[in-house]
């Protein structure tokens, strides 16, 4: 959509966040500067930023975001929200069967039909906040010991697995994940247990961009067209004007930074009660 209304043709390069802020900051540092437009998760960005290869960007689109969306330096921006949300099987779970709290998931009913994403410290951190550290810790050691557990790589895996009904909940697979799954036809939906935890998928410009006016362009093409592009595809723009699943639930957002500072602690909380006790 963006070649076809201002002819501009993009040379995109996939990979993993790691892997992306890895060739942006050697790059940066050999001098060699290729890169005008980035999208990658919020604490990647954090990264780039504190290495001060990102730029501050002004646009008129800015507005129209959720406030949570742009920070106050405008280095990066959110594009689009990562809701953690709870998936289930249909087929296998009615709806007056969810639990209505985590303590619900001590009941019986939920052993060996629970699921967890192995890579999602930072998102149960923020769930333990909202429980009381020690209680929540408590808590989920009691969940894992007595119903157990099947800890998983990767969302998309996670999700396809709650759809054959090998994993009946998951806790943390992305909204967008599940609302595809759901309308291609899969007996899958999702609910959330107060409040939703969420990061932001997002864009910016680096400082030392090759092309910044077709690096502009691009940036508030995403902001605003691209969004409605987004809303299509079952993702959750962070624009005000598009009415979401999400916009009537409360959502808590990850601290990019903090996640940064963090990460080691969280990692090791996440590990001790999901990787090494689960069953």
């Amino acid at each position: 959509a963006f070649t076809k209304k201002y002819g501009i043709k993009a040379s995109i390069w996939r990979s993993s966040s790691e892997n992306v802020v890895q060739r942006i900051v050697n790059e940066a540092r050999s001098g060699r500067f290729v890169v005008d437009f980035l999208q990658n998760n919020a604490p990647a960005m954090a990264a780039l930023q504190r290495e001060k290869l990102m730029q501050k960007v002004n646009s008129p689109y800015h507005d129209q975001l959720m406030p949570q969306a742009v920070p106050a330096h405008k280095e990066w921006v959110g594009l689009y929200v990562l809701a953690f949300v709870h998936a289930y099987n249909t087929n296998q779970i009615k709806k007056d069967e969810l639990p209505k709290s985590y303590q619900d998931l001590l009941d019986p009913r939920w052993k060996g039909r629970l699921g967890i994403e192995t890579d999602d410290p930072h998102w149960f951190a923020y769930v333990l906040n909202s429980l009381g550290q020690e209680k929540g810790i408590k808590l989920f050691k009691d969940i894992v010991d007595k119903n157990g557990m099947s800890v998983r790589k990767g969302h998309t895996l996670l999700a396809n697995l709650v759809a054959s009904g090998e994993i009946p909940l998951s806790l943390d697979v992305y909204s967008y994940k599940a609302a595809q799954l759901k309308r291609r036809g899969a007996p899958v939906d999702w609910f959330v247990i107060p409040p939703a935890i969420a990061q932001f998928t997002a864009i910016g410009l680096l400082k030392h961009a090759p092309h910044p006016h077709a690096g502009m362009l691009f940036y508030d093409f995403m902001l605003s067209e691209g969004q409605k592009i987004l809303f299509k595809r079952n993702y959750v723009p962070t624009s005000t004007k598009i009415d979401t699943p999400l916009n009537k639930v409360p959502m808590t957002f990850i601290d990019p930074v903090l996640h940064l500072d963090m990460s080691d602690k969280w990692i090791q909380t996440f590990s001790d009660i999901f990787v090494n006790r689960s069953k």
